[in-house]
């Protein structure tokens, strides 16, 4: 937490936007150093996490504005609110440990719910219709793009073998069946990577952050900062690509920031956890 309110260099005044507001645990903390009239920007495309969030941060009145979509939409959600170029944007991808907790949702194999992995439960594509109707390759494919697993081909003939007989309607029931499938008993469960791929697919998450991270300079001050959390090397190739563009970016972090042995302690998610940020030049859009 330390390092993230470091890099973003708070200044009195300043608009800073966290955009993967989450349970607001960092907004919580930019929060107890804004100064002066400074103000936060919370976005999230989880509507249910929203209202979570915004309960936690009511102590902060007036300092805060929250708003329910994707971190996609940064530009259009200032432009509806009003609010020109800030100085500091936050981004922590990912699924957050709120929904992982929350069985219903389906994000974790490790609790029973629908295979459902949607961050906006208004859209329609989640990871049952994937899991029952795309192609044996092209689930193959997917498997292996976002989870970057090797046995992808063997989990996706399963999944079909399976499924020819039986829809797969639960987490436990996808997850018990990769766990037989490839008979793996180690401290990575077998199913994590497949369970990875389906929700980087039901929500597009790389296409959006590739996305994002190229209209962040058109909402930053110059000299405004960009700072983003990722949790695997797809998501860090794609942030450390981006901000070696020295048309719109100093790169503040040439190797990623990781936690320190006291934070993973306090929060073992934080063991993968790999910081970036960048500044805005000055002769940047």
């Amino acid at each position: 937490m330390d390092e993230v309110l470091s890099f973003l260099n708070l200044k009195k005044g300043g608009i800073y936007v966290d955009l993967t507001l989450g349970a607001a645990g960092h907004s919580c903390a930019i929060l107890d150093h804004l100064q002066g009239d400074a103000h936060l920007v919370g976005v999230d495309r989880d509507a249910g996490i929203l209202e979570f969030a915004k309960q936690k941060l009511e102590k902060y009145g007036g300092k805060f504005t929250l708003c329910h979509g994707a971190f996609v939409d940064i530009c259009k959600i200032l432009e509806e609110h009003n609010i020109g170029k800030v100085d500091g944007v936050l981004m922590d991808i990912g699924v957050s440990s709120w929904q992982l907790d929350q069985g219903q949702r389906g994000f974790s194999f490790r609790k029973e719910g629908p295979l459902d992995m949607r961050m906006d439960r208004s859209q329609s594509l989640t990871a049952e219709k994937i899991v029952n109707s795309y192609p044996e390759t092209q689930l193959a494919d997917v498997i292996y793009r976002y989870g970057e697993e090797h046995r992808s081909r063997q989990i996706a003939r399963a999944i079909v073998h399976y499924r020819d007989r039986k829809k797969i309607l639960s987490t436990l029931e996808l997850a018990n069946l990769i766990q037989n499938t490839l008979r793996y008993r180690g401290k990575i469960h077998p199913a994590t990577k497949t369970f990875q791929a389906l929700r980087i697919e039901v929500n597009q998450e790389l296409q959006q952050l590739q996305t994002t991270l190229e209209n962040l300079p058109k909402v930053l001050k110059d000299k405004g900062r960009a700072v983003v959390i990722s949790f695997h090397s797809l998501e860090d190739r794609i942030v450390k690509h981006a901000f070696k563009n020295k048309e719109f970016w100093n790169n503040l972090t040439k190797k990623p920031v990781i936690a320190s042995r006291e934070e993973t302690r306090e929060n073992p998610r934080s063991r993968s956890a790999k910081l970036r940020c960048a500044e805005k030049l000055s002769d940047g859009v």
